[in-house]
């Protein structure tokens, strides 16, 4: 997403094309990061489920008088002195739209960062994809896929996303239909007033969101000191500073403000915000996005505070 006076190291061309081309090689890493996690994140994603008509096993529960004989379960009840009815689960599949900004500003890494931001955010949407799937889920991605339910999710995600074109800013919705939840990861690096402007007819629409903020740790400390030169990677303009750490305070505060601004922002139109730091396990912010779609309270977890 393109960034108001954001600062960052030079990135060639070639470098460019080379992390493109790396964004295919990383899909089974992020299959293995996804699978690894599910262990722990799935046992407590139920999706939308609740008794009804259905297939599945709900669970057993005590014969109301009253209730069709039909419905009860002689094999259960036969075990002790009480009649017991068999409830089958109603699932009512959700839609969940991931998206993962691909703009060239996502392909930053500083020597203080695991990986690059564009490599974090994928693995966050498609690790996302993987679990949701797993509950049943319907899975979308705005402008690249539309939603399908399928335990290949993820895979299928990965695909269309290997051959899609390179865009910038916010995806368009128009696509997006009733009420689901939408998941954009990104950098937010443009100025609050111009992501909400986006956000905002998306939360009146009825969609709930949830928006995750990648940022590299040199981003958010800004630990150069001397002469350095640094380059905007979407419109290379370029800024030299004699003497990087005597704006070291004025960069943090603005940063740091900019971050606050849209997080109160989006609270105030009910959608949830975390900021999560390539430095950090992508388990962390997993598991705080997981939180908000199950709809369970904030709270604090390392590397992808929520608010």
């Amino acid at each position: 997403m393109a960034s108001i006076g954001q600062i960052v190291e030079q990135t060639t061309g070639g470098e460019v094309l080379s992390r493109a081309r790396a964004r295919a090689a990383l899909v089974p890493d992020c299959m293995v990061e996804a699978r690894r996690i599910a262990n722990t994140v799935i046992a407590g994603w139920h999706g939308r489920r609740k008794r009804g008509i259905g297939e599945n096993f709900w669970q057993f529960r005590p014969y109301a008088e009253g209730e069709s004989l039909a419905a009860i379960d002689w094999r259960r009840s036969a075990r002790d002195d009480h009649t017991y009815v068999r409830d089958r689960e109603w699932e009512a599949a959700h839609t969940v739209w991931l998206w993962a900004d691909l703009s060239p500003s996502m392909m930053y890494k500083s020597t203080f960062g695991a990986v690059s931001k564009e490599s974090r955010a994928l693995v966050l949407m498609l690790a996302l994809a993987e679990i949701l799937a797993r509950s049943g889920e319907r899975i979308g991605c705005p402008g690249i896929m539309e939603p399908v339910s399928a335990r290949n999710a993820a895979e299928r995600l990965a695909t269309a996303i290997m051959h899609a074109p390179q865009t910038a800013g916010l995806p368009e919705t128009g696509m997006i239909r009733g009420h689901s939840d939408i998941v954009l990861i990104g950098d937010f690096l443009d100025d609050a007033d111009r992501i909400m402007e986006r956000i905002t007819p998306l939360a009146r629409r009825g969609l709930r969101g949830h928006v995750v903020e990648i940022a590299d740790p040199a981003e958010e400390t800004f630990p150069y000191s001397g002469r350095t030169e640094f380059t905007d990677p979407e419109t290379g303009e370029k800024l030299v500073s004699g003497r990087a750490e005597t704006v070291r305070e004025d960069y943090r505060r603005a940063y740091l403000s900019r971050r606050e601004t849209l997080g109160e922002s989006l609270r105030r139109l009910g959608w949830s915000f975390a900021f999560h730091r390539t430095d950090h396990l992508a388990s962390e912010a997993l598991v705080t996005v997981h939180g908000y779609l199950s709809g369970l309270p904030a709270g604090g977890i390392n590397g992808g505070t929520r608010t």
